[in-house]
């Protein structure tokens, strides 16, 4: 061990103080380390953890034993009790890391307001014996109330107006839950909490092809998907089969949180059901190399084997994310509010198409919490996420009623998009607890309005413990929105796997059934009017058949549509019982008797079901899309979403008209002509149905019962609300 660890150094421990300090580190450099690989050598990362949470993680050099990282990172304390616990690790991108070695870094035992370089020998704690190498690092550790830290940071903590400031070094937030800081401390710490959280820009990703991959199956083909990584940030594209030059043309955005770009991983694997993937080849794009507010068209050649993969990128700066306080949030600024209305306004509609507008989020406070802790307490902080942006609060201590009185902005790219607000406990030891959960549609919220929303479980079908009280403001162009609403709807990565559940089956086989139902009663109705059950009906049927044949014209089709919509809007009550109806289909069953025993599954067992757990999800999941565009398309009609049912007016009133003035000949002219020279204007154009993509805004009746807000029983107090369906 180096120096801080002698036996001079370590008789001198500082006397804890409840004061913060400013642990600068220096990773400098790694020797000797342990190999991990087939080739003879190691890509070596490595990890600084305190108190159970990751702090820090370091690029990986890739190919190396004694790597070189000048790496510099920033860790505010508020103790010097708890060790650094430093880990290395072997990189395999797409599988499990391999441990390399760790060390410890006792904190009390280094001289404090000066640099001290520190030698670190890393161990297995499994095989204390062998040789895994060692880390050099340089160590500055100072109290934050001292004369030299208040000179290198005076400049910091005056910057008062933060949103759309840079940030430059990497901070994380070091909280002891026992601990109570000053007013002035946790200021601080809030600070640098919400700097932590905010990214710089979008990486705007179109993959379109592979070409001249190598075969991995015994046909001589492929079934080939990309895996991207970005930081901590992961996507996974869909598996192409059988071929050689798949083609993907998918698109997705990743978070810049470095000013310098960072690099992009990508691996290109082979899809094998029942057993290993098999892994084709790797490449990186280095960021910070490519030009921003300009798309890059990149051919990138795959390292380890033949082959390439096609890639659009756009790098593209970020405005409007920010965390602030309640008394600076941006739209209460009338300066401010008013540049953003003039960004959105009308005569703004048709320039960048992709910024819808911006959505603010006030989280005020929670009521009547779970219990997490055995001290009958919760460490409660509330997570916020809008498609892949996500942003969190501070973690109030020891509290079943927090105040948070933040203030949460984001881009807002499709008005159809669902905020999710999730409560956890935070858990110093392990992952954090769930607490309960609220889900809100964008265009179901009312400007300004500070309202209280009861916590759902987790699958979101009823209440338990709590509410949330939220306030929002959303400004938006509604030109945009109807442009965006008829485009592919972002797609969420980060998403649980599907599992096999015979309850979910047996729910959507029902879903699917009432849909069919519905048909056949119609399907009835009208042959009750051929068999003349009822004569009345019979001859009114008659009568509007021979008057509706005769006089047909194409554009009657949009035009009868039209008309259902607005008998629905006038005279229909469906709506109004839409909520006990759906209440009394989607009653599910807490006992999930059907989850698998995992301690009990054996190897050879395991590789026969393989084949059937994916038939199962396939079917499962087949009949989950078919219930939902049915479902959709009644709740369209039903006017579930007013927005999106004033669109579908829109559309067919335009549909009607052009059918009435323009020939049909010349319209489908028009759409075979595009059709056909679509792919020679632009040979990158990413298809997309745009009836499908209208649908998709559509919520199912499952959506709707997860999104449909629970009424707060008056009679009772938050903290004595018996919890209910607890998750």
């Amino acid at each position: 061990m180096g120096a801080p660890f002698s036996s001079g150094v370590a008789a001198e421990r500082s006397v804890l103080s409840s004061g913060m300090y400013k642990l600068e580190i220096e990773l400098k450099r790694g020797n000797n380390l342990a190999v991990r690989d087939r080739g003879g050598t190691s890509d070596p990362y490595v990890k600084f953890k305190l108190a159970g949470k990751e702090v820090f993680r370091s690029k990986t050099i890739h190919k190396n034993l004694n790597p070189v990282w000048e790496e510099k990172t920033t860790l505010v304390l508020d103790c010097l009790s708890e060790p650094l616990y430093v880990k290395v690790f072997d990189y395999d991108f797409g599988l499990q890391d391999d441990f390399m070695g760790s060390a410890h870094l006792y904190l009390e035992s280094l001289e404090q307001q000066r640099m001290i370089p520190v030698t670190l020998v890393l161990k297995d704690p499994h095989h204390p014996d062998q040789d895994l190498g060692s880390l050099e690092l340089a160590v500055t550790l100072t109290p934050k109330d001292s004369p030299l830290e208040e000179r290198r940071d005076s400049t910091q903590w005056e910057v008062k107006t933060y949103r759309w400031k840079p940030y430059v070094n990497k901070t994380m937030l070091l909280r002891r839950s026992w601990k109570r800081s000053t007013k002035q401390q946790s200021l601080r710490l809030s600070e640098l909490h919400r700097k932590s959280q905010l990214w710089r820009g979008i990486v705007s990703i179109a993959l379109i092809e592979g070409r001249n991959l190598i075969p991995m199956d015994p046909n001589g083909l492929s079934d080939p998907y990309v895996k991207f990584r970005l930081g901590p940030q992961k996507y996974r594209s869909k598996t192409v089969p059988k071929t050689l030059s798949p083609q993907w043309k998918e698109q997705f955005d990743l978070h810049l949180y470095e000013e310098t770009g960072g690099v992009l991983e990508i691996a290109v694997w082979d899809k094998d059901t029942g057993r290993r993937d098999d892994f084709i080849g790797r490449c990186q794009l280095d960021l910070s190399t490519l030009t921003k507010e300009q798309t890059h068209h990149l051919e990138l050649q795959l390292e380890e084997s033949r082959g390439y993969v096609v890639l659009l990128v756009t790098l593209t700066a970020s405005a409007h994310v920010s965390i602030a306080d309640l008394s600076v949030t941006p739209l209460d600024d009338p300066q401010e509010r008013r540049e953003i209305l003039k960004r959105y306004g009308v005569w703004r509609s048709f320039s960048n198409l992709k910024d819808v507008g911006i959505v603010q989020v006030k989280v005020m406070r929670a009521e009547g919490l779970m219990a997490a802790d055995v001290t009958g307490k919760s460490d409660p902080f509330c997570v916020l996420e809008l498609n892949n942006d996500r942003l969190q609060t501070h973690t109030v201590y020891k509290n079943l009623n927090p105040e948070w009185n933040k203030a949460f902005t984001f881009n807002l790219k499709d008005i159809h998009s669902v905020l999710e607000v999730t409560v956890f406990d935070e858990d110093r030891d392990w992952s954090a607890d769930f607490l309960g959960k609220v889900v809100i549609p964008l265009l179901y919220v009312r400007n300004g309005e500070q309202k209280s929303y009861v916590l759902k479980n987790k699958e979101l079908t009823g209440p338990t413990k709590g509410h949330i009280y939220l306030e929002f403001d959303v400004i938006y162009n509604t030109v945009k929105a109807a442009l965006r609403s008829v485009v592919a709807a972002e797609q969420k990565y980060i998403e649980e796997e599907p599992k096999v559940s015979k309850q979910l089956l047996q729910q959507n086989f029902n879903r699917v059934k009432r849909c069919i139902m519905v048909l056949f009663s119609y399907g009835t109705y009208i042959n009750s009017c051929f068999e003349w059950e009822s004569a009345q009906r019979s001859i009114v049927s008659f009568v509007l058949f021979v008057l509706v044949v005769w006089n047909f014209e194409l554009y009657m089709l949009p035009l009868g549509l039209l008309l259902l919509l607005v008998w629905n809007y006038f005279f229909c009550s469906s709506r109004e019982t839409a909520d006990m109806t759906m209440e009394a289909m989607f009653e599910w069953e807490e006992d999930e008797d059907d989850k698998e025993d995992k301690e009990s599954e054996h190897k050879g067992f395991m590789d026969k079901l393989y084949a059937i757990q994916d038939v199962f999800i396939s079917v499962q999941t087949a009949l989950d899309e078919v219930a939902s565009y049915g479902e959709r398309i009644k709740n369209t009609v039903n006017w579930t979403v007013p927005f999106l049912s004033c669109l579908a007016i829109t559309a067919l009133c335009s549909a009607t008209l052009l059918l009435y003035l323009i020939p049909l000949r010349y319209l489908v002219l028009a759409w075979g002509v595009n059709k056909f020279t679509k792919k020679l204007r632009d040979p990158y154009m990413i298809d997309n149905n745009e009836l499908l993509d209208f649908l998709s805004r559509v919520p199912s009746d499952v959506q709707v019962m997860q999104y449909r807000e629970l009424k707060i029983d008056p009679g009772q107090s938050p903290n004595k609300r018996r919890r209910t369906n607890p998750s």
